[in-house]
This record gives structure tokens, C-alpha cells and sequence, in this order.
């Protein structure tokens, strides 16, 4: 098993505001997404991303998200055993996000 990438909320928002453009991908459901999201990120429910490969960048760094980091972690062992090399799992989710605003 392939160890996955790690990126902390705290690195991220400041990659952000340094004014990096990057590829976030938010797998959270539409009720959660619904609720707020990082500014720039795309919407693709982890359920979906099968179906919609085709809208997820595969050069670079893609930064996976979802509610507590869990489900964000098994989308990059997905999209890592289909090729994409640059998947990153953003630490504690939204929920450690939010609590470091």
C-alpha cells in the first residue's frame, strides 16, 4: 500500500493566500459541501469519482478534502492506484479547517 501524501489545514491556507493556484478536490456530499468550502476547490462526492475521472487534473498535486480526512484518504488510494501520483490528503478535513480560522 502506497503511503499517502499528507498536507496540514494550517500549510494549505497559507499556500493559498501566498496566492498558489491548486488543484483541491473536495469528496464531501452535497448537504456537507453545502455548508461552506475552500475557495477554488471542485466538488466531486467521493461516490462519483469513478464517473468523472475525466475532471480531475492528472499532472500535479491534487489536494483531496472531505469532512475529518478520512474519506479523502481512501480517494487518494484510489485515484493513486489509477495513476495519479500527486494526491494529497489534507489532514482532519473541514472540521480542522474551520477550527484554525
Amino acid at each position: 500500500m502506497t503511503q499517502v501524501a499528507e498536507i496540514q489545514p494550517s500549510e494549505l491556507r497559507r499556500r493559498l493566500q501566498a496566492g498558489e493556484k491548486l488543484q483541491m478536490l473536495d469528496v464531501r456530499e452535497d448537504e456537507e459541501v453545502a455548508q461552506g468550502m475552500i475557495e477554488g476547490a471542485k466538488h466531486i462526492p467521493l461516490g462519483q469519482i469513478p464517473d468523472r475521472l475525466s475532471e480531475i487534473d492528472k499532472s500535479g498535486e491534487i489536494i483531496i478534502i472531505c469532512r475529518s480526512g478520512y474519506r479523502s484518504e481512501r480517494a487518494c488510494e484510489y485515484l493513486q492506484q489509477l495513476g495519479y501520483d500527486g494526491c494529497t490528503n489534507m489532514v482532519g478535513g473541514m472540521l480542522q479547517w474551520e477550527q484554525e480560522n
